[in-house]
C-alpha cells in the first residue's frame, strides 16, 4: 500500500490520469451524447427542411411530441403527413445540460426524398473511407492555377457533390512530396461510375428567370464583389419571425457583360411587380434561378427597381435562416461565401485528370475493423508475454501494458478532438507507436536495473531519456516527408504516429519511469 500511495502522489500519474480522462471524455462526449438516434446528413435545397432551420449534424429526438427510434420509423412519421400539415421536429443533445431545438416544418409531397439521415454514432471517433465503404478519387489539374483559384476549385466541387445529394464528403487538398497539388475527394457509399461521372466534366452555371438563360457562370460574369464595400450582411435586414425563427439578408454585388444585361431588361420588362408583407419591399414576380448541371441549387428575388434596367451591375441577395440572430448572419455569411464561389468559377475552372480511384467494399472494412482491435490485444499480450519472459517480474510487464493501452486511449482521443479519420494507415500508426512505446519502456528499465540500485535513479533515468528523445526526434523528422508522400494517403500513418510518440514522451514515458523507480527500489 505504501509504494500504491507514492505512486499517486507524483504529479506525472495525475497528468496522465488527467490527459486520460479527457481522451475518454472526447471519444465518449457525455455533453454531446443524445436522446434521438438519428442523425441527419442531408437536406433538400429549397424544401421545408431548410426554410425550417434543419441543417446537417442535427440529432432528431422527436416528431409531434413522438419519440423517434429509428431511419425507419422517421421516414414512415413523415410520409403520413399530408400537405400543408404543420410537422414539429425536436432535437436535443447532451445529458446533463440539456440542449433542445423545435423546428416547425411545413409538410409536402414525397417528405422522406428530401431528408437523409443516419444511426448515431456510439463514439465521436471518426472512421475512414477504408473502414465505411465508398470511393476516393485523386484528381490532377491540368494546368496551373493560383491558391484562390485552387481553393475556389475547392469549394465548387464541394457545391456539386452536394447538388446530387452525396453524403459523407471530403474534398481537400493533398500535396505529393515535389509539390505538385491535387484535389482529393472520399465519398462514402458511392461508386465508381457515379464519381467518375460527376469529376469528369467541367459542369455549367446558368442563370434563368422565366425559365430563360440570363448569363452563364465563366462566360458573362466580369466580376464578384467580394469585399466589405459591396457584399456582406446588413444587421438591419435582420429580423424574427412569428415561428421564433431569425431571417438575415445578404447582398453583394455583380457585374455582367452589356449582352447579358440587355437579355435581362428584355426579360423582366414584361413580369409584374408584388409586394413582400415578409420583407416589405417589392419584387418581381419571378425569380432568377441559379442551377448547377441543370439542378436547381438557389432562387432569389428580383428588386423591383430592376424591371426592364439594362444594367451591368447587379446585386444578389439571399436570406440566411437560424433559431438565433447570430446563426441566421453566419447562415447568410456561408450562402454568400457558396453563392459567390459559384458566380466566380461557373464551371470547375479547370479540367481536371483522374490520377487514381480507389473503391472500398464497406464490408472489408467492418472485418479489417473488427481484426485490427483483435490485433491491438494480440500485440499487447504478445509484448507482455516477452517483456515477461525477459524481466521475470509482473511489476515490470503489468506497467508496460498499461502504457500500452493509455497510448492507445490517447491517440483515438486526440484523434477525436482534431477529427481525424481512423483509417487503414492510422492503425497501422498506432500498432507502430506501441512497438515504439515498447521500445522506450525496455530502455529505462533497463537503464534503471543496470548495476547497483542506489542513489544514482535520476541520473539512470536522465540517460535513458536521452536515448528516448534521441529517437522521438528521429522518428519526427522522418515523419515529415511520409506526410506528403503518395499525395497525403499516408498521412493517417504520419498523424498517429506522431500524436503517439509526443503524447509517450511528453506523458506516458515520465508516467512509467516514475512508476518502475518506486516498485524497483527497496
Amino acid at each position: 500500500m505504501g509504494k500504491i500511495k507514492q505512486i499517486f502522489s507524483s504529479w506525472k500519474i495525475w497528468l496522465l490520469l488527467a490527459v486520460l480522462i479527457l481522451s475518454i471524455w472526447s471519444m465518449f462526449n457525455i455533453e454531446d451524447s443524445t436522446n434521438g438516434n438519428i442523425e441527419i446528413t442531408y437536406i433538400e435545397k429549397n424544401s421545408t427542411f431548410e426554410a425550417a432551420g434543419l441543417s446537417s449534424g442535427k440529432i432528431i429526438n422527436e416528431i409531434n411530441n413522438q419519440k423517434i427510434e429509428n431511419i425507419s420509423e422517421f421516414n414512415k412519421k413523415l410520409n403520413s403527413f399530408e400537405p400543408k400539415d404543420i410537422i414539429i421536429i425536436k432535437t436535443q443533445q447532451g445529458l446533463i445540460f440539456k440542449k433542445t431545438e423545435e423546428y416547425k416544418v411545413l409538410a409536402e409531397k414525397n417528405m422522406s426524398s428530401k431528408i437523409r439521415t443516419k444511426e448515431v454514432e456510439f463514439t465521436k471517433i471518426q472512421k475512414g473511407l477504408d473502414l465505411i465503404g465508398g470511393a476516393r478519387v485523386i484528381l490532377k489539374p491540368n494546368e496551373n492555377i493560383t491558391s484562390q483559384q485552387f481553393s475556389d476549385l475547392l469549394a465548387l466541387i464541394e457545391e456539386r457533390m452536394n447538388v446530387y445529394g452525396l453524403k459523407d464528403i471530403t474534398v481537400k487538398s493533398v500535396t505529393d512530396i515535389s509539390g505538385q497539388k491535387y484535389v482529393l475527394i472520399e465519398i462514402a457509399g458511392a461508386s465508381r461510375e457515379e464519381v467518375i461521372d460527376l469529376v469528369s466534366n467541367q459542369g455549367k452555371f446558368e442563370a434563368k428567370i422565366a425559365n430563360k438563360t440570363i448569363f452563364v457562370g465563366g462566360q458573362d460574369i466580369k466580376s464578384v464583389c467580394r469585399d466589405t464595400s459591396c457584399s456582406g450582411v446588413a444587421l438591419q435586414s435582420c429580423g424574427q419571425s412569428e415561428t421564433g425563427q431569425w431571417f438575415c439578408r445578404y447582398n453583394f454585388r455583380i457585374d455582367i457583360t452589356p449582352k447579358s444585361a440587355e437579355k435581362f431588361a428584355q426579360v423582366t420588362s414584361t413580369i409584374p411587380i408584388e409586394y413582400d408583407s415578409k420583407t416589405e419591399e417589392n419584387y418581381l414576380t419571378k425569380q432568377i434561378d441559379l442551377y448547377l448541371d441543370n439542378s436547381l441549387v438557389e432562387s432569389l428575388n428580383i428588386a423591383a427597381g430592376l424591371k426592364g434596367e439594362a444594367t451591368t451591375s447587379i446585386t444578389i441577395s439571399g436570406p440566411g435562416i437560424g433559431q438565433t440572430k447570430q446563426a441566421a448572419i453566419n447562415d447568410a455569411i456561408n450562402k454568400m461565401n457558396k453563392m459567390q464561389t459559384l458566380l466566380i468559377t461557373g464551371s470547375l475552372p479547370v479540367k481536371l485528370e483522374i490520377s487514381k480511384v480507389d473503391i472500398i467494399s464497406p464490408l472489408l472494412g467492418s472485418n479489417f475493423l473488427k481484426y485490427a482491435f483483435i490485433s491491438f490485444g494480440i500485440a499487447l499480450l504478445g509484448v507482455g508475454a516477452v517483456v515477461f519472459l525477459r524481466f521475470r517480474k509482473l511489476k515490470i510487464t503489468i506497467p508496460i501494458l498499461i502504457t500500452g493501452i493509455s497510448e492507445i486511449i490517447i491517440i483515438l482521443g486526440v484523434a477525436s478532438v482534431i477529427k481525424w479519420n481512423i483509417d487503414f494507415a492510422a492503425i497501422a500508426g498506432i500498432l507502430a507507436t506501441i512497438g515504439t512505446g515498447v521500445d522506450d519502456q525496455i530502455v529505462i528499465t533497463d537503464e534503471v536495473l543496470r548495476g547497483e540500485i542506489d542513489s544514482s535513479w535520476k541520473q539512470k533515468i536522465k540517460n535513458a531519456f536521452f536515448i528516448i528523445m534521441a529517437a522521438y526526434f528521429t522518428t519526427l523528422v522522418a515523419m515529415g516527408p511520409l506526410y506528403l508522400m503518395g499525395t497525403g494517403l499516408l498521412k493517417g500513418f504520419a498523424v498517429t504516429t506522431i500524436i503517439g510518440i509526443t503524447a509517450g514522451v511528453l506523458i506516458t514515458r515520465p508516467a512509467f519511469a516514475k512508476i518502475i523507480e518506486i516498485l524497483l527500489k527497496e
